[in-house]
C-alpha cells in the first residue's frame, strides 16, 4: 500500500495509505480532503480532480495517455508540466512517496 502525501490548498500536508487499485483521487474523497472536487467521479470527463505532482516525489509514474492530456488542456488551474488527473493514478508499489499539490482551484 502507496504513502501518497497530499499538499492541500493551506499548505496542509496529509499522509494516507492508498491501496492498491484505488485512484488517488478516490483515496481524498474517501478521507475527506478538499479540493479534489472530481465531479465525474473518475470517468475521465471533468478535470476537476487536477493535481500537480511535486518534483522531489520518488514515486514512478506512467504517462498522461492522449484522453487525460486533453483534459489536461481545459483544467482550471494553470497547466504545467507535472500536472495530472488524480483519477488516472491508480496506486501501486512503484507510487509509494507520491506527492501531490491540490490547485487553488478545480471549476
Amino acid at each position: 500500500m502507496p504513502l501518497v502525501t497530499y499538499i492541500l490548498r493551506d499548505g496542509e500536508r496529509r499522509e494516507i495509505d492508498v491501496p492498491d487499485g484505488t485512484s488517488v483521487m478516490e483515496a481524498a474523497i474517501y478521507n475527506n480532503l478538499r479540493g479534489i472536487d472530481a465531479e465525474c467521479g473518475g470517468c475521465l470527463s471533468c478535470a476537476t480532480c487536477h493535481v500537480y505532482i511535486d518534483e522531489s516525489s520518488t514515486a514512478q509514474l506512467p504517462p498522461p495517455d492522449e484522453s487525460e492530456s486533453e483534459l489536461l488542456d481545459g483544467v482550471a488551474a494553470e497547466r504545467r508540466p507535472e500536472s495530472r488527473l488524480s483519477c488516472q493514478l491508480v496506486a501501486n508499489a512503484a507510487m509509494n512517496g507520491l506527492i501531490v499539490q491540490i490547485p487553488q482551484r478545480q471549476g
